[in-house]
């Protein structure tokens, strides 16, 4: 198990590419051919994995829709999942 605070470093190389060391890699849950997005924010940037990032930000939006429609409920749920399997 990693340590939830642990610093890392990796070179920078001519063409501006690195290699994100392997804790790193397990922490975001990347691997070979993943894609991970970069959050600059005064002059400080965070890596996230960007599936995880992307469905972070549509959960955010989305925040609330389920209330506004009238879903309250899992049986709310299924009744509008049900409606929608007979159209």
């Amino acid at each position: 198990m990693l340590a939830a605070t642990f610093i890392d470093n990796a070179k920078v190389m001519s063409k501006g590419q690195i290699t994100i060391p392997k804790d790193v890699r397990e922490v975001l849950g990347v691997n070979s051919g993943d894609r991970i997005t970069f959050i600059v924010e005064n002059n400080s940037v965070r890596i996230v994995n960007s599936a995880v990032y992307a469905m972070q930000m549509l959960q955010a939006e989305m925040q609330g829709e389920a209330e506004k429609a009238g879903i309250t409920s899992e049986d709310d749920v299924m009744d509008l999942v049900n409606e929608l399997r007979r159209e």
